[in-house]
């Protein structure tokens, strides 16, 4: 098949849903789909706020919402298309489906709108590590590098925004980023002992910098009494929050989407798992991933200590 997308530059659809970690892990498909063909269209459907990172690194050219009214059409028995839908799936070259798509009905209504060819791959992971996984279906195009990690370059103008970024919070240098939230407080180290990290390494004469989400107000709330005068970085979109994780030293984080976009822009990252699966969902990235596994998944038993010494070998 892959010799067969030579004749002209290819335009690819990718279609991904799931969250933020989700479409890190898939980062490598697009990579691969790149190195392979430097000058395709790639375009994405699925959830702009975490697609544009994508976009914003060149690894895509578009995106397109599939919270639009007219995406549930591709999920139903008997769909009526728009001409415009026809048009838009008819034009793409090979169409790569990682939705949630148990029976096929995803996969057959890309078809029955003119899709030249529809490769799927499960967002389910079933085996190994997420990225080989997803990395899987591409091999029906004779793409096999299974060592890929998700990378995230930004051009330089995004970059000395972030830059700018952390200037106007104070920060001189380049600092140790923190993330003490997640998707679920059961994944969350408890914040008291981020405040005690943070601590040592102040003390350390080395800056750090807090990110925040929308999320994380019971953490937020802790370090503004704790630590009234440190940098926080809240209230940015994905693409300019992982531009000034970018211009950062290191990171410390739990089990969250903000882990995998520090690993994937190339910072050494230690991660802290308690009851999800780092076999499966451990971070990675160029610069490296320190994965620390709480004890029986119990996060409360993860010492500061144990945290701190990960940190200083990052």
């Amino acid at each position: 098949m892959a010799e067969a997308i030579h004749s002209h530059a290819p335009r690819f659809l990718l279609l991904r849903g799931g969250a933020i970690g989700d479409f890190i892990a898939t980062l490598p498909v697009l990579q691969a789909l790149r190195a392979q063909w430097p000058a395709a269209t790639i375009e994405i459907w699925g959830y702009p706020h975490i697609v544009e990172l994508a976009v914003a690194a060149g690894w895509a050219q578009s995106v397109v919402s599939l919270d639009r009214a007219e995406m549930a059409r591709f999920f139903v028995p008997e769909p009526q298309f728009t001409d415009a839908q026809v048009a838009a799936v008819r034009s793409f070259d090979l169409v790569f489906n990682y939705l949630h798509d148990p029976v096929g009905q995803v996969r057959s209504n890309l078809l029955l709108a003119g899709a030249k060819q529809v490769l799927s791959g499960s967002p389910i992971i079933k085996r190994g590590h997420a990225v080989p996984f997803l990395l899987e279906p591409l091999q029906a195009l004779a793409l096999y590098d299974e060592g890929l990690v998700p990378t995230l370059d930004f051009p330089e103008e995004l970059r000395a925004q972030g830059r700018e970024r952390l200037r106007a919070r104070g920060v001189r240098g380049a600092p140790v980023a923190v993330h003490p939230g997640s998707g679920s407080p059961s994944k969350n180290w408890p914040v008291e002992r981020f405040v005690e990290i943070i601590r040592r390494l102040q003390a350390n004469h080395l800056e750090a910098v807090a990110s925040l989400g929308e999320a994380d107000v019971a953490e937020a709330a802790v370090l503004a009494r704790e630590l009234p005068d440190l940098p926080v970085l809240e209230g940015l979109t994905l693409v300019e929050l992982a531009a000034t994780l970018a211009e950062c030293r290191a990171y410390l984080g739990n089990d969250s989407g903000i882990t995998h976009v520090a690993a994937a822009v190339g910072l050494p990252v230690t991660a802290l798992f308690g009851p999800s699966d780092a076999d499966v969902w451990a971070p990675r990235g160029r610069g490296g991933a320190n994965v620390l596994r709480a004890p029986e998944g119990e996060l409360e038993r993860l010492a500061v200590a144990a945290v701190w010494a990960a940190l200083e070998n990052a």
